[in-house]
């Protein structure tokens, strides 16, 4: 049997890179590799809360039942559809920066860091449906500001901007959704 050879270590640090993704040309945006990983991990663990939060409100827009379940099928229905929609400009900023975006399920729950919590039995409270969406906004919100800091740390304004936009939509939700439960 031939022996393969080990191919020999890069000399730079763009060749590290090269070598980490041999398919894709370097990378050279202005923001050191060391950021731009930094950065597409924490938009990673962004995007994984994103979509844990995305099928949590799709599930509860399937599910509502009782005297809210109008306005909240409305609600959870717009609010899924351009939570989904952002989904993809963050998995393009991933990959713009030179790394995979997560997507499949697995990935997600070793990353997201909204709480699995049992599905609602058939007389599920709506209340609890938006408590739970609340809480996994807020926490969309947290991961969004940590990220905020890395890239501003890093100077990548897009990433910031990103950040910024997907921070005033979840706040949002979160005080709409609040104002329901007081």
């Amino acid at each position: 049997m031939a022996k393969t050879k080990t191919p020999a270590k890069p000399k730079t640090g763009k060749q590290k890179l090269a070598a980490a993704a041999p398919s894709a040309p370097n990378i050279d945006i202005g923001i050191k590799e060391g950021d731009r990983k930094k950065i597409a991990d924490g938009l990673a663990r962004f995007q994984a809360d994103a979509f844990t939060l995305y099928l949590k409100t799709h599930n509860f827009h399937w599910n509502v039942t009782g005297s809210m379940f109008n306005s909240l099928h409305t609600m959870f229905e717009t609010q899924y559809t351009e939570q989904w929609a952002a989904l993809d400009d963050v998995a393009e900023r991933i990959r713009a920066l030179g790394f995979n975006a997560p997507g499949s399920y697995r990935e997600f729950a070793a990353l997201t860091s909204i709480a699995e919590e049992p599905g609602l039995s058939d007389s599920a409270d709506w209340r609890e449906m938006v408590r739970q969406l609340v809480a996994a906004n807020e926490a969309v919100c947290r991961t969004a500001r940590h990220v905020l800091d890395v890239a501003d740390d890093a100077d990548d304004a897009p990433t910031e901007d990103l950040m910024t936009q997907r921070l005033q939509t979840h706040e949002k939700y979160a005080w709409m959704l609040r104002s329901l439960l007081q």
